[in-house]
């Protein structure tokens, strides 16, 4: 670039026009010097094919310029992306728009890292792509700072889990089957004197083994672990149908059944969504699909009703609830909702299992 500003000098041009050039030059100049101590650059063309890499892009690589002008991007491709994520990002910036996001690389000796990336495509003067500008900043450590929480989260969940399984068989399996036996003593004494104190103390002994059958059903339902989250969630949604009024169309295909921490997070944000559409939706109907995808498993709850209102998106705590258990499977959750026209979530998880 020095160069190029000295050798202006001896061109036979207007003056205004040459100092208009040379303050041009030396601003790109600044502008590149800047961009090159505070990030990682590298040009490529519109095949992805690297013409350009600054020392940082080298320096976090661990290849050097020769080894990476010439070469595919996907020399430093980690792998971990799966294929809607890299379509969606070659999608975006074929059509000349700018992308945004995270990426994971792997470098030369095999480590790897994470980059905050921009790219943004250059166009020529009909719209077509000429090259693109890839911007980026190491977050590797924020990453795994990420990674250590979604660990400790899920860990935290699945303890949680196991807390409500064990509670969940002890009322069934312990109090229940204790009160069940009270009510059969109750039923010879009745044989014998059926007097109606004893029959109203039958009564309420019956009442009692319903509310704790049930108190033991909402703490972990024993037929997700028995039967899988098909016929768990059927069986929920028959329970919630009956207690509040609002018919839910259930449809699901399902090749197998998945893991069981998988088959937890399905079912809790099912319960949790529902039970919004409950609360918020003031529908009689609802619909929940879960079905196999090429990206793993969706689940979409899904309402027509009042929609979530703006002051109240992202602040629920049982909107972040549901965010972090879909975390915590390496899934995502995403909620579209228009006030008057109803609420969509949308759950996509890995297979697992």
């Amino acid at each position: 670039m020095a160069g190029l500003i000295a050798a202006l000098d001896s061109q036979p041009v207007d003056p205004a026009t040459r100092d208009g050039l040379k303050q041009s030059l030396q601003q790109l100049s600044h502008l590149k010097f800047a961009l090159d101590e505070s990030s990682i650059v590298a040009i490529t063309d519109r095949r992805g094919i690297i013409q350009y890499v600054n020392d940082k892009f080298c320096e976090i690589s661990k290849y050097s310029r020769d080894e990476l002008i010439g070469q595919d991007h996907r020399l430093i491709n980690s792998g971990h992306h799966d294929k809607a994520f890299m379509r969606d990002l070659w999608r975006t910036i074929a059509s000349g728009r700018v992308w945004n996001g995270d990426i994971k690389n792997r470098a030369k000796d095999g480590t790897f890292y994470w980059v905050r990336t921009t790219i943004v495509p250059f166009l020529d003067e009909r719209g077509d792509v000429l090259h693109y500008l890839a911007i980026r900043n190491e977050v590797t450590r924020l990453k795994q700072v990420e990674e250590d929480l979604q660990q400790l989260m899920s860990q935290l969940m699945q303890v949680q889990e196991e807390e409500r399984r064990r509670f969940s068989r002890e009322l069934h399996d312990g109090i229940g089957q204790s009160l069940f036996s009270l009510l059969i003593q109750i039923d010879r004494i009745l044989g014998d004197d059926p007097r109606d104190e004893w029959r109203k103390l039958r009564d309420d002994v019956s009442r009692i083994i319903e509310d704790v059958r049930g108190l033991a059903w909402e703490l972990r339902p024993s037929v997700l672990d028995d039967l899988g989250i098909v016929p768990a969630i059927r069986s929920f949604v028959d329970n919630y149908s009956s207690y509040h009024g609002i018919n839910v169309r259930f449809e699901h295909k399902l090749g197998r059944r998945p893991d069981v921490q998988t088959e937890t997070v399905i079912y809790r944000i099912v319960q949790e969504a529902l039970t919004n559409v409950a609360k918020y939706a003031g529908v009689d109907e609802a619909f929940v699909t879960i079905r196999d995808t090429d990206e793993g498993i969706e689940a979409v709850i899904e309402d027509k009703g009042a929609g979530i209102p703006e002051h109240r998106r992202g602040k629920g705590v049982g909107l972040h609830s549901m965010e972090e258990r879909a975390r915590s499977v390496g899934g995502r959750l995403r909620i579209e909702s228009q006030p008057g026209r109803g609420t969509r979530v949308v759950l996509t998880v890995p297979r697992g299992g």
